[in-house]
């Protein structure tokens, strides 16, 4: 089994545009086995086909650049990279992510680029999982979880790699406790 631990960034814009769709520029992950040990680091941009020039709100939420999005390859390429990099067709896997917005960002894409979105339906969604291991309330984000648990947030928050980072570190100190 592997657990394929992953943080989505997509465009975005301060006050959406009606009508504007979000499509990913980022994915951030790690592989992780089922000893918790970590097998890959997986971590590319996304030329977006819509809308693809970033709005400054995006930019500066992210921090990726225009130019870094220019080079980058179309999400047909990437998520085949990917796909083949987590051995998803070969291997029993789990994708899990801090909510479900990047479940729903993966399927989004696929259609949007009419591909197979299948893959994506094997998910665990690690904030709800969170909250209930906690007994919250309410869920909380993925900066202030790391931190609760006493766990220095590293790199850029808002940045797929970053935050699938810390996402791994919180997911392997409760390793035996998820709902896989």
């Amino acid at each position: 089994m592997n657990y394929i631990v992953y943080d989505l960034e997509a465009t975005c814009w301060e006050n959406q545009p009606p009508g504007y769709v979000q499509e990913t520029i980022e994915i951030g992950a790690f592989k992780i086995n089922h000893f918790g040990e970590i097998r890959g680091k997986f971590n590319r941009f996304i030329r977006p086909t819509v809308h693809p020039v970033l709005s400054p709100f995006c930019r500066q939420l992210t921090g990726i650049d225009q130019v870094d999005i220019n080079r980058a390859r179309y999400f047909p390429e990437v998520i085949q990279e990917f796909m083949d990099w987590a051995r998803i067709e070969e291997e029993d896997y789990v994708l899990c992510s801090w909510g479900n917005f990047d479940r729903k960002m993966f399927a989004h894409d696929c259609r949007l680029h009419r591909l197979d979105a299948d893959w994506t339906e094997r998910h665990a969604n690690l904030k709800e999982q969170y909250r209930n291991l906690k007994r919250m309330r309410n869920g909380i984000g993925l900066r202030k979880a790391v931190e609760k648990e006493g766990i220095p947030f590293t790199g850029q928050h808002h940045r797929g790699i970053s935050d699938a980072e810390n996402l791994t570190k919180l997911f392997l100190k409760y390793l035996g406790s998820w709902s896989l």
